[in-house]
């Protein structure tokens, strides 16, 4: 695994950043729950001049609006997305980015072709058998529970870019 030619991340939302569960409000609007540890990873990656992109089929506005307060770009927020790849193709494309400059988080089925399309694809520990088997490192932590903070620390930690710089963080966030 080389960690020295990631310049971006991805992720799915259900089962990476989440553990899975979903509420439904009576407007039909989804709940999730997101660790605040695997956030403040994405604002490190962000703050840390990484292009980061969410492709996922959820498609709350909830979704959205977490992701913007990370730093994420809306326009590299794919909500919705039936087509993984294609989502994936048109962020590499506007960031000029190789597929193999781009760590990809995700746990089922929709996400293995994407995992084995990238530069390094990563699964959750509880993520399904066919992500694991596509999956370049399977995190120690679940869905939700840190597995996001794991890669993105593992991959800043390598290029020795896991800093924090207090002014920019206020500036930012």
């Amino acid at each position: 695994m080389d960690l020295s030619k990631i310049k971006a991340f991805a992720f799915d939302i259900d089962g990476v950043a989440t553990d899975g569960g979903i509420l439904c409000n009576s407007d039909g609007d989804f709940l999730r729950i997101y660790d605040a540890k695997d956030g403040f990873a994405v604002r490190m990656a962000c703050m840390n001049a990484y292009e980061v992109a969410v492709i996922t089929g959820g498609r709350s506005e909830s979704i959205m609006e977490r992701f913007k307060a990370s730093g994420v770009k809306a326009e590299n927020i794919y909500l919705h997305s039936r087509d993984k790849m294609d989502d994936f193709g048109k962020f590499c494309e506007k960031y000029a980015l190789q597929p193999d400059e781009v760590m990809y988080f995700g746990d089922d089925i929709p996400d293995v072709e994407l995992m084995k399309a990238c530069g390094i694809g990563v699964c959750p520990s509880d993520a399904v058998p066919e992500a694991k088997a596509a999956a370049d490192f399977i995190s120690s932590r679940p869905g939700g529970k840190g597995c996001l903070r794991e890669g993105i620390e593992m991959v800043m930690r390598a290029q020795g870019r896991w800093l924090f710089e207090a002014s920019l963080y206020k500036k930012m966030f």
